[in-house]
């Protein structure tokens, strides 16, 4: 693919900075911030704009109805509503990262926020990922957060709407200090640099401020509560505390819970920080931990949270912290995944592929288990299509609209081809077996069990989720 360059004014700090930039390809987005004021701005068309350390023991736009008609126990008309984290990532190509030095990367961030890139170079980030993912997988999203009233944010909506994903904007403007000028808060970006070694970094404001991005957003409107309650799921991650208070955050999990919507929320890399952090954001992370019904982490993560290496016994003590967490979900990237439910541990290998590029995996990981747990799939399926839809998305270039789609999924489970490492599985499982229900999923073996250990071969489970996702591609439920 061929890139025009943007040219930049020079930077004026000690390493060569590029006259000619490009993007590569995309790299996760880590922080958000809103950039300067844009000469050019308009009102977004597709919005519905909104007023008003260890865990301690203790498919088409949705259209919402209207205040008078949400009732205690809603009708589930979305399958999947994302909360926040909604930002265009900015990716290009440096010859070389910034320094650590705060002074020095400010002064770089500034002088990429001073004029807006070439649109070749935007991409739909944080949970757009997720919120795509699962529209193409046949899901009814809805996003909820916020975009301003600018050229960013106006591209999101497009992408978003073109993707048949509801959006509601999130807009207290009721509550700036400032009166509703304040409305003009531009929609959050993320510049993501990346060397010729393809290690990458990223600028954002908020390494320099200790707030949330929009902090001055302290209730929820009428119509984010409409859109959580009509929700089968909401979805949250750690980098929801970039932009949104931590009290904001529970009362979206608590608006859920009292409409009995299901949480599922992955705490990222960021989530021993938080629990680390204020007061406020350590009182958030353990109220989402406690009352989330699924959890996802990294293998790292687990361990981050609870101090315990094995993932296995991790995930059951994140279990026994919990109020009403029915699975934990352990990502482990080459290797595959578990899923940890209070009487049972199911285990599924990953895919072998060629990978490009690992970004929108995990985003594509957890479309496809609230895919399975809206279904009701057995537990080692829901993982196995999991597995399946993160590795098509690593077999592209970059998240966005470059996230998997059904089609390939299907290709590629159809191919059976599985990463199978016995030893890893044998150690990982060999003190589990006689005293929790094991699932296992290989290629390798019939159906059957020894004792406590049940494996199941890979090709009965395939052949009993695939015509069910093929039914999806023939009646036209996909946006690709």
């Amino acid at each position: 693919m061929h890139h025009q360059s943007t040219a930049f004014k020079p930077l004026q700090f000690p390493f060569p900075f590029p006259p000619h930039l490009h993007p590569p390809n995309a790299i996760p987005s880590r922080r958000l911030f809103p950039l300067h004021p844009n000469t050019t701005t308009y009102s977004p068309r597709s919005a519905a704009s909104c007023r008003s350390s260890h865990i301690p023991v203790s498919s088409p736009p949705c259209t919402l109805p209207s205040s008078n008609a949400i009732k205690h126990a809603a009708v589930k008309t979305v399958d999947v509503a994302t909360l926040g984290n909604l930002c265009v990532d900015i990716v290009l190509n440096v010859p070389k990262l910034p320094p650590s030095s705060p002074d020095v990367r400010q002064a770089f961030m500034e002088q990429l926020s001073s004029s807006p890139p070439d649109k070749r170079y935007w991409e739909a980030g944080g949970n757009c990922n997720t919120a795509i993912a699962a529209a193409r997988l046949g899901l009814n999203c809805l996003s909820i957060g916020y975009v301003g009233n600018d050229i960013y944010g106006n591209f999101l909506l497009d992408v978003l709407h073109d993707e048949g994903i509801g959006m509601v904007v999130m807009n207290e403007e009721t509550d700036f200090v400032g009166g509703p000028g304040r409305c003009s808060y531009d929609t959050l970006l993320c510049w993501v640099l990346v060397d010729p070694s393809q290690k990458h970094d990223f600028c954002s404001p908020l390494d320099f401020s200790k707030e949330p991005a929009f902090s001055w957003m302290r209730t929820l409107s009428e119509e984010v509560k409409r859109g959580i309650k009509r929700s089968r799921i909401l979805f949250c991650n750690g980098y929801d505390f970039d932009e949104l208070s931590p009290g904001l955050i529970s009362s979206a999990v608590d608006c859920a819970i009292e409409a009995a919507t299901s949480v599922f929320f992955d705490p990222g890399p960021c989530g021993k920080s938080l629990l680390c952090g204020t007061a406020e954001e350590q009182k958030a992370v353990r109220h989402l931990l406690r009352m989330s019904d699924v959890l996802l982490l990294t293998s790292e993560e687990a361990e981050s949270l609870t101090g315990i290496a094995n993932p296995i016994l991790a995930g059951q003590e994140l279990l026994s912290k919990g109020v009403r967490t029915k699975w934990v979900v352990v990502k482990m990237g080459p290797k595959g995944s578990i899923l940890i439910t209070p009487s049972s541990i199911s285990c599924a290998s990953a895919f072998k592929v060629k990978v490009m590029d690992t970004v929108g995996c995990g985003d594509s990981f957890v479309a496809a288990i609230a895919f399975g747990f809206i279904h009701n799939f057995p537990l080692v399926t829901t993982l196995a299509f999991a597995n399946a839809v993160g590795a098509a998305t690593a077999m592209g270039c970059g998240a966005g609209r470059n996230v998997a789609t059904l089609k390939q999924v299907v290709e590629l489970m159809e191919a059976h081809d599985l990463n199978e490492d016995d030893d890893f599985w044998n150690e990982l499982l060999g003190e589990h077996i006689d005293s929790e229900e094991v699932t296992f999923l290989s290629k390798m073996v019939l159906n059957g069990g020894n004792g406590r250990m049940n494996r199941l071969a890979f090709r009965k489970a395939v052949s009993e989720l695939l015509p069910k996702l093929k039914s999806c591609q023939l009646e036209g439920t996909l946006s690709h």
